[in-house]
């Protein structure tokens, strides 16, 4: 018998919404391995129009480091 989730009701979730096909925990593991996401300040972002650009920015950096 299937949980009544009509008790559960979270205001951020409309009813249209069907998760009856859904996983539970389908990317659990990959989340407990970590993620590799960095977010960037809006004044570098705007720099960088996409992630191939930021690479190719450290990748300078990383051969050509900085004169200390």
């Amino acid at each position: 018998m299937k949980k009544n989730m009509a008790s559960r009701k979270d205001p951020d979730i409309l009813d249209e919404y069907d998760f009856s096909d859904g996983v539970r925990g389908k990317y659990a593991q990959r989340y407990r391995e970590g993620t590799n996401i960095i977010r960037l300040d809006e004044d570098v972002a705007e720099k960088f129009p996409n992630s191939e650009k930021v690479n190719e920015a450290l990748r300078y950096l990383i051969k050509h480091p900085p004169a200390a």
